[in-house]
């Protein structure tokens, strides 16, 4: 009898040496003479035990992890494809702690099915959103993503059902579908990870959009960095197109969704969704002024339909399930679940899915098991490298927009990156400017030169080179960047700067009292000039 193993292709899992002992475990069974059948799934997210090897029984999957190339033949020698008891042994894989207690919508399949399989997709309830979708007619699938409360997962947090709907209502024709898919923030890897273990959701979901909002040509915005996504992605394209879920005539319903990967060339700023669409269009990544947004005037001066990866992976499940099933979970006006990407100095770190409002403790303490050196958890950034930092003491904040927002953050793409007490925050504060001036595109005065005279002023004032008077100057800085910028990148960078002086005085060598100006700047409006055009972002 033939023996099935899944070992992740996933690009994480692959560093950690997946595709050796993949191979090693082929020539293994092969000199044992013995019938297994490798399948290369996506990762589950579970990166402590990565490369984990998972064993198809008649009891379920039994996974072993992490495993070496060394640990291969005693694997055999245990008699793992049994599903047997070896040091490696962690159990059911559904049934492993860390994995059971969140709640997998979007990733159901992550880490579960064979990536490029159509039929293993299929058999575990793709294309039904599609399906259902077409059943539904385009209003009211516009209607059931505006009721489930999805808002972009790339950081804005836009209601996704009201930027549908501007574009379905838009007269001009043609109209586009532009995923972006530039995943540039420091901590994140939920996008890549659904485009290398399921990358066929996330063509139903832009599919369902195109049918949604009458567009018919559309673009996967890949970042260079990404070749793992970007194999898989073709292959999948191919295949929906050969099998009628792309193409001329969808599904047999007459309507025309064409596909292309556009690959970025390594510039953050093409994340802001209008530099990406310059760069689509040919140019260089230069934010545009807005309005007009682009669910309006878009890509090639047409109505746009702009969602990250995540965003668009999740809408299969609303339609199929409707809107009413995803808004049950959340809080507030922050619904469904989400995937937290946990990363930097964390004993565990990795992607998990839960309902918004889980504590931010309980996933750097509980998911995580605090830091990977051992030692006290020190800071706390969320949101990517233009998120705020957060004390140990200020992690009961829940994670949901608004909840993070009244502390002075942006919960961003979902990323969080943990740090001892070994940091230096003043080092993070100054890299947060000098990122800014590395990534800016230049169009805007505020970003340009606010964060290079900013990461200078940064310096002055930890040389203690006139501390009191540079601290008025980085504060004025900070202000003109935060109101006065034209995206994102220069108007979000005083986060970082600003919660590190903050809350780590003292690692700028001042008291808490020369900080005292530090309080409502913290404080994320949506009504400043230059946030407005920040807000929707990566």
């Amino acid at each position: 009898m033939t023996v099935i193993l899944y070992i992740p292709r996933d690009s994480s899992a692959v560093s950690l040496g997946a595709d050796v002992v993949a191979e090693t475990i082929r020539k293994e069974a092969a000199s044992r003479k013995l019938d297994v059948r490798i399948v290369r799934n996506g990762s589950r997210g579970m990166f402590s035990h990565e490369p984990m090897v998972e064993v198809a029984t008649s009891a379920g999957r039994i996974a072993y992890g992490p495993v070496a190339a060394a640990d291969v033949a005693s694997l055999f020698d245990a008699n793992f494809l049994d599903g047997r008891e070896h040091r490696l042994h962690l159990g059911v894989a559904e049934e492993i702690p860390w994995l059971k207690s969140q709640t997998r919508l979007t990733f159901a399949r992550a880490g579960v099915t064979d990536p490029v399989s159509l039929d293993d997709f299929i058999a575990h309830g793709g294309y039904r959103g599609l399906r259902r979708a077409i059943e539904l007619g385009a209003d009211n699938v516009v209607t059931e993503v505006t009721k489930s409360g999805l808002r972009g997962r790339g950081g804005a947090g836009f209601p996704t059902g009201i930027k549908w709907k501007t574009a379905a209502d838009a007269p001009a024709m043609p109209k586009y579908v532009v995923c972006n898919a530039d995943e540039g923030d420091s901590g994140t890897f939920s996008d890549r990870m659904i485009m290398e273990g399921d990358p066929f959701v996330l063509l139903e979901g832009m599919t369902i959009a195109a049918l949604a909002v009458g567009a018919t040509q559309g673009y996967i915005y890949l970042r260079s960095e990404y070749p793992h996504a970007r194999r898989a992605l073709v292959e999948a394209i191919a295949t929906a197109y050969s099998n009628g879920y792309l193409g001329a005539d969808i599904l047999g319903t007459g309507k025309s969704f064409e596909l292309e990967i556009r690959l970025g060339a390594g510039a953050y700023i093409c994340g802001e969704e209008t530099a990406m669409l310059e760069s689509i269009e040919g140019r260089r990544g230069m934010v545009r002024f807005k309005p007009p947004v682009p669910a309006i005037e878009g890509l090639f001066g047409k109505p746009t339909v702009i969602n990250n990866v995540v965003s668009f992976a999740t809408v299969p499940i609303i339609t199929e399930r409707g809107g009413e099933f995803f808004r049950d979970y959340g809080v507030g006006n922050s619904r469904g679940t989400i995937p937290f990407q946990l990363a930097g100095n964390a004993k565990r770190p990795g992607l998990i899915e839960t309902s918004m409002g889980v504590t931010l403790r309980k996933i750097v303490h509980d998911y995580g098991g605090g830091t990977a050196s051992g030692r006290p958890v020190r800071a706390v950034q969320v949101g990517g490298p233009l998120g705020a930092y957060f004390t140990d003491s200020m992690l009961d904040v829940p994670m949901d927009f608004e909840s993070i927002a009244g502390r002075g953050g942006i919960l961003g793409h979902g990323g969080i990156v943990v740090f001892d007490d070994t940091v230096d925050m003043a080092r993070m504060a100054r890299y947060a400017m000098e990122f800014c001036a590395i990534e800016s595109c230049g169009k805007c005065t505020p970003c340009r030169i606010g964060s290079t005279r900013g990461t200078e002023v940064i310096d002055d004032i930890v040389n203690r080179r006139r501390p009191r008077e540079n601290l008025e100057v980085l504060r004025d800085l900070c202000d003109t960047m935060k109101y006065g910028s034209l995206c994102a990148l220069g108007g979000l960078t005083p986060l970082p700067v600003l919660s590190a002086l903050k809350y780590f005085p003292e690692d700028f060598g001042l008291a808490a009292n020369d900080v005292d100006f530090i309080g409502a700047d913290l404080t994320i409006s949506t009504t400043g000039a230059g946030i407005t055009h920040a807000i929707e972002q990566r």
